[in-house]
Order: C-alpha cells, then sequence, then structure tokens
C-alpha cells in the first residue's frame, strides 16, 4: 500500500494530472490565540487581510493546538503523532524517534507527486535527522512553485513570535485604552501597553499574509491552491503561552478553498465552522486530500473533505518548558476544559526566564508582590489544584474552576476517563518524570517511543493507575503507598512518594518509612522522599540528599533545582553542590544556576607565554 498512491498516478498519465490535485499554501505564524484576531471577535484587533480570508474561507471556532508551545506543537505537526505518544513533548529535547517508522509528512507527499517547500522555521524538537532533509526548498520562489505543481509550500510568519512583545512598549501605534484585558491580568498600565505592542506586531503579521495572498494572485496559481492560516499555538502574554487555558491552545484557523476543489468545502463560504479541530489532524487531513498515503500510525482525523470524520474531544499537553518541570494534561469538548496537573506543587508562575522578559510579566508580578492582586489575578503565582474544570462557553478566560462543584461531578467523570483511555491508546510517555523516562530508555537500547510501547518496561496502565491513586489524595491509600515503596519497579515506587507527598498535609506518615527510601536506585523517588523530610522538620537529611545528587550531577538535578526553587528558603545551604553540578539537561540546568545565582564563574582565556 506505500506506494499505490503514486503508483496511480503514473499508470493513469494524464487521468490524474497534476491540475487535478491541489496546491496548498499553509500561511503559518506564531504565539497568537483567537483573541488576537478582528474576525473572532475582538474589536481592538487590527488583523484586516485575516479578516477578509475569513469570508472567503472557512473560519474554524474550535481549533486548538496539542502543546502551547512551539517545539512540541510542531513535532506533532511534522509526523502526524502526538509528541507525548514519541517523547518530544519536553520544550527543546531532540529526543530521537524511529525514523525507519515514522516518516515526515512532506515524504508522504513527496511520493505522492507534490514538490514541497518551507519558509522556513522547522524547529520539530526531533533528533536524528536534519529538520530541513524533509524539505525541496527552504525559500519561496513562485516562479518556481508555478513549474512545479502541484506543490505544498509552508510560510511561516514570525512577526507574531512571543519575542516581538518584548522590548519597549512607550511608543506603540496601537491605543493602549483600546485592548480587551483577560480576567486574570490586573488593570495596570504596563500590561496595557504591552497588549498594545502586541496589537502593532500582529498587525505587521497580517500585512505579510495579505502580502503572501496578493503574491499567490499575482502568480495565477490562486484557483489551483487551497489557502490555510492558523498559528502554531496561543499566546502571548503570560498566562497563555506555555499553559493549557483556551489562552494558550485555542487558535485561529481559516481555510480557503477555490471553486474548482469545491468538493472540499465543509460549507459555503464565509461559513464559520463549529466542529473540533486538533492539530493533531492537520497532517492526515492534508495527506489526504492531496491523496498521499495516510500510514496507520497517525493519529489524527481527516476534518476535511469527503472523508472528513467528526471529534468528540481534543487533547493537550504540557511538560518541561524551558529549565522549568511541570507535568499537565488536558481534554475538552466544545463546552468544558478538564485539566489535571500531576505536578500540583508546581506553582503555575514559576519564573521561566525567556517569559519575564516581557514587560508584561515583570509588571504583573510586581503588582502582585506588592499585595494589589485579588483571587483572580493572583491566581497564577500560587500552587495549583489536582484538577480543574471550566465552562469554556461562559468563562473563555478560564478564571473560575468548577471542579468542586456537584453538579458538574459528572462533566468531570465523563472528560476523567476519557482522557485516561486517550493515555493508554497513545502510550503517555510522561507518565514518569522526563530524565528517568530518557535515562531507562536509554538503558534499554530503545527510542523513547518504542520504550513506552514495551509493557515489560513502560506499563502505561499501571502507571496510569498509581498516579491516579496518588493525586486522589486519599488517606486510605497510605499502605498501599507503603507497599509499593518496595516494588521492584521504580514508576511504582515514584508514584508511591508522590502519594505520600500529597498527602503529608492531611495524614500522618511514618517518617522512618520515607527516611529509607532516601537511598532508593532513583533519584527522582529519592528527590520527593526529601521533600516530604524537609516539610516535616528534618532539613538536614533533606539537603544531605539533594547535595550528594547535585554534587555527584544526577540526572535528576534539574528538579532539585527547581524544588529548592519553589520551596523559597534560599540556595546558601545549597550553593556548592549546585555550582558543582555538572548535569546539563540541555542546558537548562545552567539557566537554572544562572537564575539562582550560583553560576560557575567564567574560565578566563589563558595567554601563551614562551619560556625563556
Amino acid at each position: 500500500m506505500k506506494y499505490l498512491v503514486p503508483t496511480l498516478f503514473v499508470l493513469l498519465g494524464n487521468v490524474v494530472s497534476a491540475a487535478d490535485r491541489p496546491n496548498i499554501l499553509w500561511l503559518t505564524c506564531e504565539d497568537n490565540n483567537v483573541n488576537w484576531v478582528g474576525c473572532y471577535g475582538n474589536p481592538h484587533a487590527e488583523t484586516p487581510n485575516i479578516d477578509k480570508l475569513a469570508t472567503e474561507g472557512f473560519q474554524y471556532m474550535h481549533c486548538y493546538a496539542n502543546a502551547p508551545v512551539c517545539a512540541p506543537s510542531r513535532s506533532t505537526w511534522i509526523t502526524g503523532v502526538h509528541a507525548l505518544s514519541m517523547g518530544t513533548h519536553p520544550m527543546r529535547s531532540r529526543y530521537a524517534i524511529p525514523h525507519e517508522t515514522i516518516k515526515y509528512y512532506p515524504d508522504l507527499l513527496k511520493d505522492a507527486g507534490y514538490f514541497v517547500g518551507n519558509a522556513k522555521k522547522t524547529d520539530y524538537n526531533i533528533g536524528g535527522r536534519n529538520d530541513r532533509d524533509a524539505w525541496d526548498t527552504t525559500t519561496v520562489d513562485w516562479n518556481k512553485l508555478k513549474q512545479q505543481q502541484p506543490f505544498f509550500m509552508v510560510i511561516n510568519n514570525t512577526k507574531s513570535h512571543e519575542s516581538k512583545a518584548f522590548g519597549d512598549v512607550d511608543n506603540t501605534t496601537h491605543s493602549p485604552d483600546d485592548v480587551r484585558l483577560a480576567k486574570y491580568h490586573p488593570d495596570i498600565p504596563d500590561i496595557r501597553k504591552n497588549y498594545a505592542h502586541y496589537h502593532d506586531q500582529m498587525k505587521k503579521m497580517d500585512a505579510d499574509i495579505g502580502q503572501a495572498l496578493a503574491d499567490l494572485e499575482k502568480s495565477g496559481m490562486a484557483e489551483n491552491t487551497i489557502v490555510v492560516h492558523n498559528s502554531d499555538h496561543g499566546g502571548v502574554i503570560a498566562r497563555s503561552k506555555r499553559f493549557l487555558f483556551n489562552s494558550g491552545t485555542h487558535c485561529p484557523l481559516i481555510i480557503r478553498i477555490p471553486e474548482k476543489f469545491s468538493h472540499l468545502r465543509p460549507a459555503e463560504p464565509g461559513t464559520k465552522i463549529d466542529s473540533i479541530v486538533s492539530f493533531i489532524d492537520m497532517t492526515k487531513t492534508w495527506l489526504n486530500i492531496c491523496g498521499a498515503e495516510t500510514p496507520d500510525y497517525l493519529q489524527g482525523v481527516v476534518f476535511l473533505g469527503p472523508d472528513a470524520e467528526p471529534r468528540d474531544y481534543h487533547v493537550s499537553f504540557r511538560s518541561r518548558m524551558d529549565e522549568r518541570c511541570d507535568n499537565v494534561r488536558a481534554i475538552r469538548d466544545q463546552r468544558f476544559l478538564y485539566i489535571r496537573n500531576y505536578m500540583p506543587y508546581a506553582p503555575w508562575g514559576q519564573h521561566l526566564n525567556y517569559l519575564w522578559t516581557m514587560r508584561a510579566t515583570q509588571a504583573w508580578e510586581e503588582h502582585h508582590r506588592a499585595g494589589k492582586t485579588d483571587a483572580v489575578t493572583g491566581r497564577f503565582f500560587g500552587t495549583k489544584p489536582m484538577e480543574e474544570l471550566y465552562d469554556t462557553s461562559v468563562d473563555p478566560d478560564n478564571v473560575n474552576n468548577l471542579i468542586d462543584e456537584p453538579g458538574y461531578a459528572n462533566e468531570v467523570i465523563r472528560l476523567s476517563k476519557t482522557l485516561n483511555q486517550w493515555q493508554i491508546d497513545h502510550f503517555d510517555s510522561a507518565l514518569l518524570p522526563e530524565s528517568e523516562v530518557v535515562r531507562r530508555a536509554e538503558e534499554s537500547g530503545k527510542t523513547i517511543y518504542e520504550f513506552v510501547r514495551d509493557p515489560s518496561q513502560y506499563d502505561v496502565r499501571a502507571l496510569l493507575r498509581a498516579s491516579s491513586r496518588a493525586l486522589e489524595k486519599n488517606p486510605a491509600n497510605l499502605n498501599a503507598f507503603y507497599k509499593d515503596l518496595n516494588s521492584k519497579d521504580a514508576g511504582a515506587r515514584y508514584w508511591a512518594i508522590v502519594g505520600c507527598f500529597n498527602l503529608q498535609e492531611s495524614t500522618p506518615l511514618d517518617m522512618d518509612r520515607i527516611q529509607k527510601v532516601l537511598s532508593d536506585q532513583s533519584h527522582h523517588v529519592r528527590i520527593m522522599a526529601a521533600w516530604i523530610l524537609y516539610r516535616a522538620g528534618d532539613k538536614e537529611s533533606a539537603q544531605a540528599c539533594w547535595n550528594d545528587l547535585l554534587e555527584n550531577s544526577s540526572y535528576a538535578s534539574l528538579k532539585i533545582f527547581n524544588i529548592i526553587d519553589w520551596i523559597g528558603d534560599g540556595v546558601e545551604p545549597y550553593t556548592a553542590a549546585m555550582k558543582a553540578c555538572e548535569y546539563s539537561h540541555g542546558g537548562y540546568v545552567a539557566r537554572m544556576q544562572q537564575y539562582m545565582g550560583v553560576a560557575k564563574a567564567e574560565k578566563k582565556k589563558r595567554t601563551k607565554t614562551t619560556k625563556k
């Protein structure tokens, strides 16, 4: 079946010509959710070209990114496999996948006779292959495209990237008075100015979209070309990008289909489409409408054309974001958003070097530290609940958590069960800490994708049961946790110690048992046991454990840095060990060393001298 489609094109000759297959121009942009685009209802947004495209095409009202940040999101796009299912979900990780098993979608399009181009962002977060290898070109040459039809061309615009929201916010073209603040943001001048500053950038991005559309029209290929526009995830002011709320995942998606390919249209042009589209669906859909192979490993559904399938739920995930550890899942339908926090002790608003470059983030934290935030605007800087539920139909900013409301209990059960099954079906690779999975996969000689599909090494069902029990905060589980602390499986021991940690504030623990865990083979089990002891007043044992691991460059070093920062009691007891730590974790340990003021001094370059 692999080569059936291209073979058919050869055999049929002129019957299936290039003209019978659409070109696709995919105009991607970065870091903006629907609230920054005029046609999605913000009267202050200045996006006339995108708005016009929506009147000519189809505006999808429920399109969501699977990851709220670029690299994992693009990892999902290029393969048609969830980053969480491959182990490519942690930001800037570039773990390998079995490339002999998983092709990139441009490979499959080329097999079907397409010329493929990408100008020019890749950022696929995948090791073992150069990101650019799958593409025929990384520049836009309209004359060349005209000669190479059918083509699939990606043009990625960077003018709406988060970095464009940095810098001076005092001299904006857009007025700070004409912004629609999210409910979770305090109404203070610098936040308003940063909104205005980003509106300016969105206007510049929109102008580029307009230029690309004009270039397409001028080339004479518009009647043969399907145009797609969307962002790569949500954003961009703090508590949007990187987070699984609407603000981080609800993306604009507009598709214009020329009359020649009207059989692919979901409705009449200008229609707003209410069906759910998940980013994972895009790969399979593009392949399907181009007549290319759609391998069985693809995890999305086709959402466009005669083979379109309905989607009831969308799943998204958050794990490590640069130097900051976290682990979150979310599932939603058109109305409800359910979020499960596997690390509720990690604050939403933990300091992230890159995010804190933005003036709005700095101003928000200053406002909070001054005691001026309220329950809604200050929540970002606190720890998380185990679970969250939002009715997005009336609460698009996701500020009213309904998880404890009895009237919504059935919704929680429904969404939680569906998420559990999704995690099993898709081999959730983050049911253990990142570096634990990496270490064990390397020891097995497998990629993470292969490792998590081997139940003898990574039992997804067992890990899901253990993690669910750990999050219950049910004292009746304590004896089961104690039993699992002696399990041969490090995953069972990890979730047992996490379960004890989650119960500590409400249930007396046997500290002698916890003390013994400090010698566990798994460093992640040790550090959570140490944290329990620290909270119980035995700071000496905890500090000795963390310092020993740091001095010996433990594979769990990044988590230790994070925990010490979350505790907030200062770094003095750990300074020497932190400086001695040489575990890199992709360079993010060094970021934490710098942030926490324990970075090693740069070695001075020695001047060569000649002996006399």
